[in-house]
Formats: structure tokens, C-alpha cells, sequence
């Protein structure tokens, strides 16, 4: 399942792969790029896509099938070195009100062809700034 920007708090920008991807689909269409070199997902990523991923509201770009999975993966402190895959919404939000920072990866990928990309990074959890600031000031 992903989530909306609107979910998530803290003072990381999104980083969004939108052009490289749009690059990478335009290459293979014009047959500069062989599907093998497109569609080469690792198995764990397509196990997560099959299982957990949410389906995506366009057809796989490559195969064009409806195929096309969205799997968030988080990464931080206290948290496996693989990841986590996310897959409910009550999920993220108990990420999200952690104190470590934390960073969310949303990749598609088809199940049926193996294509996959990186569509956007987000910032997870509470920034050291947001910490610093609602701390009280001590006094002495």
C-alpha cells in the first residue's frame, strides 16, 4: 500500500523519478533498451509486490498489462537492514510518529513482466529539527 505526501510529516523533501523513469520507458519503446534489460525486479521485490503492493492506477508501461503493483519499503534506525515493507496505512502512521528519522521508498512493479522502478523517496518519522524545537528549553 503507498501513502500520500499529505501523510507524512518532517522537514525531508521528496525526491520524485518521474523524468528518469518517463527517460527509461521513452529508450525502450524506441528499442535502444531490450525488455530483459528493463524487466529484471529481484524476486523479493515481485514476492512483496504479489502479497502486499497495492495496484497501481495505470497498466505496467512495458508489458502494458494491469499487472502494475505500488510496494513502499521503509529504512532507519531500529529497523531491518532489508527494510520494512508497508502495508497499511496504520502502519505508516505508527512509523511516521517515531522520533528516528526514517525514509520511505515507493517503487512500482509489474508481476508480470518484472518491470520495476523507483518512483519517490519520503521522509518518515520526526526530523531532528521538529525534536529540538518542541523540547523544552531547560533553565537553569
Amino acid at each position: 500500500m503507498t501513502f500520500g505526501v499529505g501523510a507524512l510529516r518532517g522537514n525531508g523533501a521528496v525526491v520524485d523519478h518521474r523524468l528518469s523513469r518517463r527517460h527509461l520507458i521513452n529508450e525502450f519503446h524506441r528499442g535502444r533498451l531490450r525488455q530483459d534489460q528493463v524487466c529484471d525486479a529481484h524476486p523479493e521485490l515481485i514476492r512483496a509486490a504479489r502479497n502486499v503492493g497495492s495496484s497501481a492506477t495505470i497498466s505496467c508501461p512495458i508489458c502494458e498489462q494491469p499487472e502494475l503493483k505500488l510496494i513502499t519499503y521503509v529504512f532507519g534506525p531500529r529497523l531491518p537492514s532489508h527494510g520494512r515493507v508497508v502495508s497499511t496505512a496504520k502502519e505508516l502512521a505508527t512509523l511516521n510518529a517515531r522520533p528516528d528519522e526514517l525514509t520511505a521508498y515507493v517503487v512500482e512493479a509489474c508481476v508480470s513482466c518484472r518491470w520495476h522502478h523507483l518512483l519517490r523517496v519520503l521522509p518518515v518519522g520526526r526530523s531532528r529539527r521538529a525534536r529540538t524545537q518542541s523540547s523544552p528549553a531547560s533553565t537553569s
